[in-house]
């Protein structure tokens, strides 16, 4: 179990992992407001956007101890990142085609500097819990390294000083919509279990997971989504429905054992398996 003070630092890791998946079919029930169920219907087609989710990141406190409570579902910490240049660093929880991480400001002077502020990662960071969007995606290419596949949504490059010479990400053009997730596109990534088996994050968890398989975003803003945000949700892999309060639902293994745990407050999560 991991200890709640700040991991130790690690030079920069762009362990990627990769995500797909059909949605099934949601619905909201009218006289339970917010409350969600999942009707017997048909999958949705499959979607043809060549766009797969890399991972989800999660704004927390600095150390990140809300890691804990990954721990205690069974899930097992792979190695701490540091983003040099950029002012954050994580720690994260691999699974086979996609990750989760926990992000916080390490130095703020960093983050606030002229090259990273477009990136608004201070403001959202900071106001997680006074209106912004606690939480991002990050999305890649289905052919691994395929850097010529446009993302589905619009972006501008960003080439962190942690990035090799010649890499860039792509931030989505909703960067200063805050009551949206965050986007970014990794056109370098790949998912881990392709990674050769010396270089690969921990991918085997105490509870079993393997894979996300589904993953719903709750907002609880009613604004038109930005055109960026719109183009996730039309790509199909990730979903969004209205709710009292932001928080994510993650799906593994296709929940085949009906199970369920909600991690808030600590952390804006509901993990069905």
């Amino acid at each position: 179990m991991p200890t709640q003070g700040k991991p130790a630092e690690r030079s920069f890791d762009p362990s990627i992992c990769d995500f797909r998946f059909c949605d099934p079919r949601i619905a909201l029930i009218p006289h339970l407001p917010f409350a969600i169920c999942h009707l017997p219907s048909p999958p949705f087609p499959r979607h043809t956007a060549l766009v797969e989710l890399d991972h989800l990141f999660i704004y927390a406190q600095a150390g990140a101890p809300e890691a804990v409570r990954l721990s205690e579902i069974g899930l097992t910490e792979g190695p701490p990142n540091t983003h040099p240049g950029q002012g954050t660093a994580c720690r994260r929880f691999f699974l086979h085609n996609a990750y989760i991480e926990l992000l916080w400001v390490e130095t703020p002077a960093e983050v606030q500097s002229a090259l990273t502020q477009p990136v608004r990662l201070w403001e959202r960071w900071s106001n997680r819990r006074q209106g912004a969007c606690p939480f991002g995606f990050c999305f890649r290419p289905t052919a691994p390294g395929d850097t010529s596949e446009a993302p589905p949504f619009n972006t501008r490059a960003y080439s962190p000083p942690y990035l090799p010479d010649g890499l860039s990400l792509g931030v989505g053009t909703n960067v200063e919509v805050f009551a949206e997730p965050a986007l970014f596109w990794l056109s370098f990534a790949k998912r881990s279990d392709a990674r050769p088996v010396s270089e690969r994050p921990p991918l085997v968890h105490a509870n079993g997971w393997r894979e996300i398989t589904r993953v719903q975003s709750v907002n609880p803003h009613r604004a038109v989504p930005s055109s960026a945000w719109q183009a996730v949700l039309d790509a199909g892999v990730v979903q969004s429905v209205p709710g009292e309060d932001y928080w994510l639902e993650i799906e593994f293994d296709g929940e085949g054992t009906g199970k369920r745990a909600d991690l808030r407050p600590e952390l804006p999560l509901v993990l069905r398996w």
